[in-house]
């Protein structure tokens, strides 16, 4: 495994951990967005990323150094004219995929391999648009990958093994702990049992059963988890629940549409994104869910 140059596609909450990531472990890291605005957004998140890994590494120097070492594109092919690896983090809608992969696969140079961070989709859905299909797989890797270390390997049927164990050792290189699944599974491990969790929480709101501080505060006090789906939901972030629900609604599951809508405009519509953006369910940087007394009241 030779990989040195790594590009980083979509700039959002994962893309912009999994290049810090690589940046931080000595990878020559290009982080490629849309347009300019999106780049400048990115640049704030890698702000928070620096101290958060000094912090959590006790480096600082090394943070400053990852930070210093980004190099930043809107254009594609100029973002991945050097790359050994192109890790894909964009909105999770299959029409935005698709289309990345048709441009990549024009501009890409005929080394470089191409990994998919999707959370729930497979990547025999883009392979044929991706012009290698025996050099795609996914990559999928969990919120605050700096902690929660597992990077998930999933090849599509026309996945060359080769490139999965290149992309294995990547991600030790990068300080993961990867996972090789044998078969494709939407959702991967983690995912699989993560996201209907996550569904049950966001329903029982939807419905009116219970708030989300109530949701939450339950689940923590009866199983010892420190945090619940609410928790977790402003971790990921409110888009990517949004655009889920969203697909599950056009393929016509029933009651995802008001729930996609009901986050759209409670949450997404007033700014609240999330913890990247102050607010989402709860308020940062000290939520209720985060006091020592949430679950004495």
């Amino acid at each position: 495994m030779n990989y040195k140059n790594i590009t980083i596609a979509g700039s959002g909450v994962l893309g912009s951990q999994i290049a810090f990531q690589s940046a931080f472990f000595g990878f020559n890291v290009t982080v490629y967005d849309i347009n300019e605005a999106a780049i400048e957004k990115a640049k704030t998140l890698f702000a928070k990323h620096k101290e958060t890994y000094g912090a959590f590494f006790n480096d600082t120097a090394r943070a400053e150094k990852a930070l210093e070492s980004l190099h930043y594109a809107t254009d594609l092919a100029e973002a991945v004219k050097d790359a050994d690896l192109v890790i894909e983090a964009v909105p999770e809608r299959m029409d935005i995929k698709k289309g990345f992969y048709e441009q990549l696969a024009q501009v890409a140079p005929e080394k470089t391999v191409f990994a998919s961070n999707s959370s729930t989709m497979l990547p025999s859905q883009f392979a044929e648009f991706t012009g290698r299909p025996e050099k795609f797989l996914a990559l999928h890797f969990a919120n605050e990958i700096w902690k929660n270390n597992t990077a998930e390997v999933m090849g599509h049927p026309g996945t060359d093994e080769k490139y999965a164990l290149e992309v294995i050792e990547f991600s030790r290189e990068i300080g993961m702990i990867p996972f090789h699944l044998h078969k494709e599974q939407p959702g991967y491990i983690l995912n699989s049992l993560l996201v209907p969790f996550l569904d049950a929480g966001l329903q029982l709101w939807a419905k009116g059963v219970a708030d989300p501080e109530t949701i939450d505060k339950n689940w923590m006090i009866a199983t010892g988890a420190p945090a619940g789906p609410f928790g977790i939901l402003d971790v990921v972030g409110m888009e990517t629940p949004y655009n889920l629900n969203v697909a599950k609604a056009q393929a016509g599951v029933p009651g995802m549409q008001e729930l996609a809508d009901k986050i759209k405009t409670e949450y997404i519509d007033q700014g609240k994104m999330g913890v990247n953006s102050g607010e989402g369910f709860y308020k940062y940087p000290d939520a209720a869910y985060l006091q020592p007394d949430f679950l004495k009241k």
